[in-house]
């Protein structure tokens, strides 16, 4: 499976550095497999950012596809959504709470909700090898908040919330449910 061109799917538009950072590996070799991704058609650069083509989408639903085919893993992935989906209305709760809250909002039990939510959703992160990046960047996000970095929970590119919404996208594209 091409990560770089899955990643995109999920991220949308995005320059190297962001991109690098949510597959986690090194900016040159990930610039290197959209250069070649470019050369094959399937991704573009506009304004420093990089974008799936149509034909890029197409090849990432098939390989996503084929994933699921090949490993017979479509019926964990399905499981997994299905906890995800009852876990989603809380993560929305949560981070309009935290963008709401006031001189009484303790941030300390923000952030132990955020964690128990965190624990929850680890069963969904292990129906794919892949969605392990996934507990990573998670489990970062919370840390950093916990450190004090509390714009880790919403506020930021890596923040909880963000890489939250980029699982909901992996788990929508690799089984090919469209976005309603």
């Amino acid at each position: 499976m091409n990560q770089v061109l899955h990643t995109l799917r999920c991220i949308g538009h995005a320059d190297l550095p962001r991109i690098a950072g949510t597959t986690g590996r090194p900016e040159p070799d990930v610039e290197s497999e959209l250069i070649n991704l470019a050369v094959d058609g399937l991704v573009t650069r506009s304004m420093g950012a990089w974008g799936l083509t149509d034909a890029g989408r197409a090849a990432d639903a098939k390989q996503t596809a084929d994933e699921l085919d090949t490993t017979g893993a479509r019926p964990a992935v399905m499981a997994a959504y299905e906890t995800f989906l009852t876990l989603n209305p809380e993560l929305l709760d949560l981070c309009t709470m935290w963008q709401l809250r006031d001189d009484t909002t303790d941030p300390a039990r923000v952030l132990d909700r955020f964690a128990d939510l965190n624990q929850r959703v680890q069963p969904v992160l292990d129906a794919l090898p892949r969605l392990t990046r996934y507990r990573e960047r998670l489990d970062a996000a919370l840390h950093k908040a916990r450190r004090g970095a509390m714009r880790e929970l919403t506020d930021s590119m890596t923040s909880y919330h963000v890489v939250w919404f980029q699982l909901h996208e992996d788990l929508l594209a690799t089984l090919g449910i469209p976005r309603s």
